[in-house]
């Protein structure tokens, strides 16, 4: 015992250190519920009768962000066939499943379905060799290298096992079907296409993020931040240019660019609670195309990353002033300021569980799965999620997102990270822990009535 014990530990702490997580602890030993022995027994059946078909199905066709019409098409026909109400082509190739069953609160449950442009070389059994065609025009091979075919694959486990226990809960169902969670545009399309209007809105909004990194089979629940923001900003830095030699007759845009990103510095440093996470990396500039040319104009490409809405502004608009004032200080015109440009697509702000539904949905799960394969871990990392989007507080939803661990036994000394060519996860024991996690919150949700 204490060495599966140790073995375990081992595990955890190699995949929280891929995950930018550090292990604490594991919960107490006793569960909170009885779990539910009907529950599993019927998902490890329909993992082998349907899901596991199902997953290498999606695995071995994926598809890129927005362009999900053949993944949408059979989530649509797994949906229909399972008695929901369902409306296809939502804020795009977006899927919207309605199961009503009596009075009762509504629970939204979202899957994003998108791939990404990387050539598998997992070693899988299953790898994907498609191909497909980018919005740019380029041919690219396509991966599931984030476990999106984890997510909808149980999703249509959840749907399934949601229709056949109606005896056990009274509301309505929301499951989404959600496209471009890579570019951060999937979850904002789908609100803006009338997700929360022409559709009956949650009051809870749930979903899950397999974790290549975490024991197979385990879960973890944020109790707050899950997600930071994610920002992509462009700086165009302008100058006036000239002779590399006569450097007086000039305004050099490098000597000012490479000021921006010292200064920029100084946000993360003097301006935001050093206790509060923020990042401000400049992971691109560009200027220039000979050594004794000094350039007009020299470009930055940057990533921006909090915690929270109140540092996110702090960030953004620190960004705004330093370039202007830096630019100002270094003597260049009024007339060729910086431009600086916040993308309206890559953008996402941070994904805030709400503290009360994710304690109760934690032990929910842990009633169903077991204390010991419900993770108490804390958060390093600073990834970024659109699920944030149903979470934000102007719409009042009680959303909550967790982690269902991948990590095979085989990898267990070299996690896999996401979105490499080596990604690889134990789809067995995520998608059927995905699903007993997921039915079991949202049964335990749909109790509290509205």
């Amino acid at each position: 015992m204490r060495h599966q014990q140790r073995r375990f530990t081992q595990q955890l702490l190699a995949g929280c250190a891929m995950l930018g997580l550090a292990a604490v602890a594991t919960l107490p030993a006793t569960a909170a519920t009885a779990a539910d022995q009907a529950l599993s027994q019927a998902v490890r059946a329909d993992y082998q009768a349907n899901l596991s078909a199902l997953f290498d199905d999606f695995h071995r066709h994926p598809e890129l962000s927005g362009q999900e019409t053949r993944t949408a098409a059979r989530m649509a026909a797994e949906l229909k066939a399972l008695g929901y109400k369902v409306t296809e082509g939502v804020g795009g190739t977006g899927v919207v499943a309605v199961l009503e069953n009596g009075p009762g609160t509504t629970v939204m449950i979202r899957a994003d379905m998108d791939g990404l442009p990387i050539q598998e070389r997992s070693g899988a059994s299953n790898p994907s060799t498609y191909k497909q065609v980018d919005r740019d025009g380029v041919e690219q091979y396509v991966m599931h290298a984030c476990g999106h075919d984890t997510h909808i694959t149980a999703l249509i486990g959840t749907a399934r096992q949601m229709a056949a226990r109606k005896a056990n809960w009274s509301g309505t169902l929301v499951l989404i079907a959600q496209p471009a969670e890579e570019r951060v545009e999937g979850a904002r399309a789908m609100i803006a296409d009338g997700l929360f209007t022409r559709f009956p809105k949650p009051e809870y909004a749930i979903g899950f993020h397999v974790a290549s990194g975490l024991p197979a089979g385990t879960v973890w629940v944020p109790p707050s931040v899950a997600y930071s923001s994610a920002d992509s900003v462009d700086i165009k830095v302008r100058g006036i240019g000239g002779h590399g030699a006569s450097p007086q007759s000039t305004v050099d845009p490098v000597t000012v660019a490479s000021y921006i990103v010292t200064n920029l510095q100084t946000l993360r440093s003097r301006e935001v609670d050093p206790l509060q996470g923020a990042v401000v990396t400049v992971g691109s500039i560009h200027g220039g195309t000979k050594h004794n040319i000094i350039p007009e104009e020299v470009n930055l490409q940057l990533t921006v990353r909090s915690d929270s809405y109140e540092v996110r502004d702090i960030l953004l608009d620190g960004i705004d002033r330093i370039a202007r004032n830096t630019a100002l200080a270094l003597n260049v015109p009024e007339d060729k300021l910086p431009v600086v440009v916040r993308s309206p697509t890559e953008s996402t702000p941070p994904a805030v569980n709400h503290s009360e539904t994710a304690l109760r949905m934690r032990s929910a799960i842990a009633g169903q799965l077991g204390d010991e394969r419900v993770l108490d871990i804390t958060r390093q990392g600073m990834g970024a999620e659109d699920f944030a989007f149903y979470a934000a507080p102007e719409h009042g939803i009680k959303a909550v997102i967790f982690a269902v661990g991948g990590l095979p036994e085989d990898l267990k000394d070299t996690p896999p990270p996401h979105h490499s060519p080596l990604f690889r996860i134990d789809p067995e024991s995520s998608i059927i822990a995905g699903v007993e996690a997921t039915v079991a919150a949202a049964e335990d949700l749909f109790s509290s009535g509205h």
